[in-house]
């Protein structure tokens, strides 16, 4: 249930197709998965730049950026499973391995090898960056479509559209794909019951693999920046899961302790009640105060007794908290360590305050406690420890303050 949190439900897909005579032809949709359900959000089709694809769809959701076309080569051959700068060779003879973008789809028994010079790809994917879209995800080739094929209604072995030409044999498998401009579906294209433009299926196929990418393996050119990009956008979806989460347990606790509080507050005032009634039996006066006198005592314990406001006392220091120290903890009222061994039970530093921090100097410490010591409440203020962590480049400290 929570993964819909935690992955990417929102993507746009972006398909270049360069021309023969260099021109551009550009189609774009955004969807959207919500539970088991995939929706279109926008639909573009017949762009002539990357530029006007900002008018329609958000620049804040990642993109899955295919390129087809001019410049893309394809190359089919025998299985590889691994595509290096040792067998690249038998791909493109004379190349140089890292002149390229390279991309491996294999298909039962066939691998269908598409590259691009990596200053061409840049040149585009920078392109979309200076518009403000962030690509987590670049495709080369048709070859992505496989991943959408059993959503779209073609029922025999050749699929055909805008151009591609995909032949597959009785496992549906691909083996043999051709591209001619002129080539069109010869039919009108569905995906499930829905139409859809045959120069939007590339488009549509890039966003689907972006979104399911957790649950398919995605066909993509190996590009570092552009994978980076995806882990960063993966890893800022789970901190804002995380918060989320965070928040809800907070608002729960919060709850939890209103209700506690209200119900501790009904008995409460039925124990006045009581103890007024009490009253008038002098037999019953001493155990009234003995209960009294108990309960006083558990919330002295607690620090409850005694009518200060602990939070307006933590607000006044951290309002003179110098920028060089980072606050990790604060106790009100900590534990007595040796006096909860001597006498076997809990036992707290009545009116004490610790607190403990980071500081790469002393210098800020010694200043925060001169602030410290310039307020009313406080007695007196002490550096317990001030010890340098090599480790973190810095020093921890504790300070005990008495009011």
């Amino acid at each position: 249930m929570l993964k819909q949190y935690f992955g990417i439900n929102t993507a746009i897909g972006i398909q270049l197709n360069i021309l023969s005579d260099g021109a551009v032809t550009v189609s774009a949709c955004q969807i959207l998965k919500q539970g088991k359900q995939l929706d279109f959000e926008h639909k573009i089709t017949g762009l002539n730049s990357l530029k006007e694809t900002s008018k329609t769809l958000s620049i804040k959701v990642p993109v899955a950026f295919n390129i087809c076309g001019k410049g893309v080569l394809i190359r089919q051959t025998e299985k590889l499973a691994e595509l290096t700068s040792l067998n690249f060779g038998q791909v493109l003879p004379n190349a140089n391995f890292d002149d390229f973008y390279i991309q491996n789809f294999v298909s039962g028994e066939r691998s269908f090898i598409a590259v691009i010079r990596k200053s061409e790809a840049d040149k585009w994917i920078t392109q979309l960056e200076e518009i403000g879209y962030r690509v987590v995800m670049l495709s080369l080739g048709p070859f992505v479509l496989d991943h959408i094929l059993p959503q779209l209604n073609f029922y025999d072995g050749e699929v055909v559209f805008d151009g591609h030409t995909v032949q597959r044999d009785e496992q549906k498998h691909w083996k043999l794909y051709r591209f001619e401009e002129t080539t069109a579906a010869p039919f009108p294209l569905k995906i499930e019951s829905e139409k859809i433009d045959e120069k939007l299926v590339l488009a549509y196929a890039s966003a689907f693999q972006l979104i399911m990418a957790a649950q398919l393996e995605p066909i993509q050119a190996h590009h570092n920046t552009v994978e980076q990009n995806y882990k960063d956008a993966l890893t800022t979806k789970w901190i804002k899961a995380f918060g989320s989460i965070v928040i809800v347990l907070i608002f729960i606790l919060l709850l939890i302790n209103f209700v506690i509080f209200s119900w501790l507050g009904s008995e409460n005032t039925k124990l006045a009640y009581q103890v007024s009634r009490s009253a008038q039996s002098t037999s019953d006066m001493k155990g009234i105060e003995e209960q009294v006198k108990l309960k006083e005592h558990k919330l002295k314990i607690l620090g409850w007794y005694g009518g200060i406001n602990k939070a307006h006392l933590v607000d006044e220091l951290a309002a003179i908290l110098p920028n060089e120290i980072i606050w990790k903890n604060i106790e009100i009222n900590p534990i007595d360590a040796q006096g909860s061994r001597d006498q076997k039970t809990l036992v707290f530093k009545d009116r004490k305050i610790r607190v403990t921090g980071l500081s790469q100097q002393v210098i800020p410490v010694n200043e925060w406690m001169a602030r410290i010591k310039t307020k009313s409440w406080v007695k007196t203020v002490e550096l317990e420890i001030y010890s340098p962590n090599q480790e973190l480049n810095t020093g921890e400290f504790t300070i005990i303050i008495t009011y």
